[in-house]
């Protein structure tokens, strides 16, 4: 941001407030402050921001856009703040653009099988609301208590249900999007089909905001399955012997609607923080699995399969109680690992499904190589693995654990994966852009970025470098 003197700054927040009657502005307070920095103002990287702008309205957020194009200023969009790539952070001199005040489901149709929210409608607000009229919203990331749905579609959030329903792409029909230029477009629509032009529902998914502003989303929902919910544990001597087992269950014809693994010491881990007792070892694996609308026959053929590929410690519940304890397991086990210790990173690489047990084998040894402490969960159905390296000490990642990511990283693209399989790109992981997409493809990103944002005022520095 250039340097302003103090009657130009006076003269651009005039105009900013004039630009959005309906916005609360926060400049220089505890507010402002907190957003600057994904909820935690004392590790901002990124210095002082402009104004954190809660729109009330579309016109609101039209104003912020004129107001940024006007005196250059980067906008930052945000919703939920919930960003674990450093992807909704302030930027020195920006305008964060907030959303979180546009939070209505404005229609939610049983005979469509689809809902129609603003970008701050929270995932699990939505996904209730369904249910009561018999319908649910497939996609559960696990921020789903907290993240908005505008917030997955800019990174294309996945979930545990991804290996049944897919990610946020799959279930999003359509959606208006505003460009820096303040023209607002509708894309896609309604329908569960559609090919006509060029798709640019599915180019704004997972653009983190640096194409344009999503104001809307057309969701698909899906009735309520009817046939019997089945959950189930498994325990495997390691996590490579448990990637080899779900390749098995992936592979029989077996309609799971959930296949998360979890590593001895996430186990561990979880045992601390649950007060439970699953751990069997420090080894021992975990693979929590599921069906929503099982018939008679799939458990009984799971559990054979999970017999031959060498599990042990095998329970199938179909206890709903029971159950939602199996799966707060689960969707607890960030806490858990976080409790560990005060300084993590947690990384989000997939691979192809027949690389997963190579790839979890991988860890380990890198783990053991740099001597660092990794524990290791994920979408084992999906190849989606999620290995959090954690430190003491000190506040900046040790030489060993950023030698550690870039040999996992390297070792995930060698084997044809991707090193951000839900979690985005943000700014932890735009500098591999090349290195993952190649430098054609890293050409044609930076040329599609300049048709929609030509001043490169929208999120800059996410997503590509």
């Amino acid at each position: 941001m250039a340097i302003f003197t103090a009657e130009t700054h006076q003269e651009m927040m005039d105009f900013l407030k004039k630009q959005t009657p309906h916005a609360n502005i926060h400049v220089d307070d505890e507010e402002a402050l907190k957003h600057s920095a994904n909820g935690k103002a004392e590790d901002s990287i990124q210095g002082k921001i402009f104004a954190y702008v809660e729109v009330g309205d579309i016109e609101d957020i039209r104003g912020t856009l004129k107001t940024a194009r006007k005196y250059h200023l980067p906008v930052v969009p945000q919703t939920a703040d919930t960003s674990t790539v450093i992807g909704a952070d302030g930027i020195n001199g920006s305008i964060i653009l907030s959303l979180k005040r546009l939070n209505r489901i404005k229609e939610l149709s049983v005979d469509d099988a689809l809902a129609v929210v603003e970008p701050g409608v929270i995932n699990q607000d939505l996904d209730r609301a369904a249910r009561k009229k018999g319908m649910f919203y497939a996609p559960d990331p696990a921020s789903k208590p907290i993240s908005s749905i505008g917030g997955n579609v800019s990174t294309n959030a996945g979930g545990m249900s991804c290996l049944k329903y897919g990610a946020t792409k799959d279930n999003v029909l359509g959606l208006k999007v505003m460009l820096a230029d303040g023209r607002e477009l509708k894309l896609g629509g309604r329908t569960l089909k559609q090919a006509f032009g060029y798709d640019l529902t599915q180019l704004f998914i997972g653009s983190e905001g640096t194409l344009g502003i999503v104001t809307e989303i057309t969701v698909r929902l899906r009735p309520l399955p009817q046939g019997q919910s089945v959950t189930g544990i498994a325990f495997f001597e390691n996590m490579t012997a448990l990637a080899k087992g779900v390749n098995k269950l992936r592979l029989s014809g077996l309609n799971f609607s959930m296949l998360e693994a979890l590593d001895g010491k996430t186990v561990v881990a979880l045992d601390q923080y649950e007060k439970t007792h699953y751990s069997k070892s420090a080894d021992s694996s975990m693979l929590i699995f599921g069906f929503d609308d099982a018939s008679e026959e799939e458990p009984k053929v799971s559990e054979k399969i999970l017999k031959e590929s060498g599990a042990w410690g095998i329970d199938i519940t179909t206890d709903h109680e029971k159950a939602k304890k199996l799966i707060k397991m689960r969707q607890d086990m960030l806490v858990a690992v976080f409790a560990q210790s005060k300084y993590y990173i947690m990384e989000d690489m997939a691979v192809p499904l027949s690389k997963l047990a190579e790839m979890v084998d991988y860890i380990g040894q890198v783990a053991k190589k740099q001597n660092v402490d990794i524990y290791t969960a994920g979408h084992a159905g999906d190849g989606n693995l999620h290995p959090t390296l954690l430190w003491n000490n000190q506040p900046d990642a040790p030489e060993e654990v950023i030698e550690a990511i870039r040999l996992l990283f390297r070792k995930t693209l060698s084997l044809g994966g991707t090193i951000s399989g839900e979690h985005a790109v943000g700014m932890s992981k735009n500098q591999w852009t090349v290195e993952e997409l190649g430098s054609d493809v890293d050409q044609i990103q930076h040329e599609i970025k300049n048709i929609f944002d030509p001043l490169g005022i929208l999120n800059p520095k996410r997503k590509i470098n």
